[in-house]
């Protein structure tokens, strides 16, 4: 299928219904890596909340901090695919726009950062809300790792900067046409990427990783800057790929792994989300990633 321009209909070679979003995609990557995981988020009172509800069941997922909106549907996401692995997303946030700090503002919450290992926020969520969400794991002394997933939107209306919470991230973890924007940066490779990855630790940022898809990924902290190449694989869906490297780069350093080998099983998990077609179901298990990284000379 080819997308369709303005006014135009074109025929489609299939379709699919499933639960869905950043956050979602990311915690059961983490599930499916073997770690114990609590999503907070929130939905609306309607049908597809019992679904998502329901399938992070399915995957083990804790749905204690997953909150209810009186007023919102639960958030929607259609996303079109071409023929070439391409794809085009419309969202409708929902309740996940309701979310505020008072939602995490609990001793019940603040003992749950305390016992984990990381912290993973995904930054479509509201500003407000993730700078709460970081400032609060930040006191409670737990890894932050943030894709700030910043929107054309957001750039416009800050000038190109992150809210400064964001740049106390332990990880900040962000596609590299968004890091290039946040910096003013030109041309797409990994010397550029390394220049931007230093430009934010400068800014305070603990550990920067640049996602570079095709080309893989780079990793500049305050010792050294890294590249780390991309898994040979036949590409046929780009739809879950960002959202499996994270949840794969938090359940690594869950359990301690150097940002290095954190970075590389991120990089395979992307890599196999990719290689199938759809989200969630294309996110590969813990042993489907082993066995990618095994193919390394």
């Amino acid at each position: 299928m080819d997308f369709p321009a303005t006014g135009q209909t074109v025929a489609g070679s299939g379709f699919s219904y499933t639960p869905a979003g950043a956050g979602l995609n990311q915690a059961v990557q983490a599930s499916l890596c073997g770690c114990e995981v609590v999503l907070a988020g929130k939905v609306g009172k309607d049908d597809f909340a019992q679904i998502i509800r329901s399938n992070l069941a399915n995957f083990g997922i804790n749905c204690k901090f997953l909150f209810e909106a009186d007023a919102k549907n639960t958030g929607v996401i259609v996303s079109f695919a071409s023929s070439s692995g391409a794809n085009r997303t419309v969202i409708s946030e929902g309740a996940n726009r309701a979310l505020v700090d008072g939602d995490i503002r609990t001793e019940e919450f603040e003992r749950l950062l305390a016992s984990a290992d990381v912290c993973l926020i995904n930054g479509g969520l509201n500003s407000d809300f993730v700078c709460a969400a970081i400032r609060a794991a930040k006191l409670a002394r737990t890894k932050v790792i943030l894709d700030p997933v910043v929107s054309d939107e957001q750039l416009q209306n800050a000038n190109a900067e992150l809210p400064l919470d964001y740049y106390t991230a332990d990880i900040l973890a962000l596609n590299f046409a968004r890091a290039a924007e946040l910096s003013a940066a030109a041309g797409h490779n990994v010397h550029t990427a390394k220049i931007i990855g230093t430009d934010l630790i400068a800014r305070g940022v603990g550990c920067a990783v640049i996602k570079l898809g095709k080309k893989g990924a780079v990793i500049v902290d305050r010792e050294s800057a890294t590249h780390i190449p991309a898994f040979d694989v036949k590409c046929v869906d780009h739809t879950g790929c960002g959202d499996a490297f994270d949840g794969a780069l938090a359940a690594s350093c869950a359990v301690g792994d150097e940002i290095k080998k954190a970075v590389k099983f991120a990089a395979a998990a992307g890599a196999l989300a990719c290689s199938k077609f759809g989200a969630m179901e294309a996110l590969p298990k813990k042993m489907e990633i082993i066995e990618l990284l095994q193919t390394l000379p």
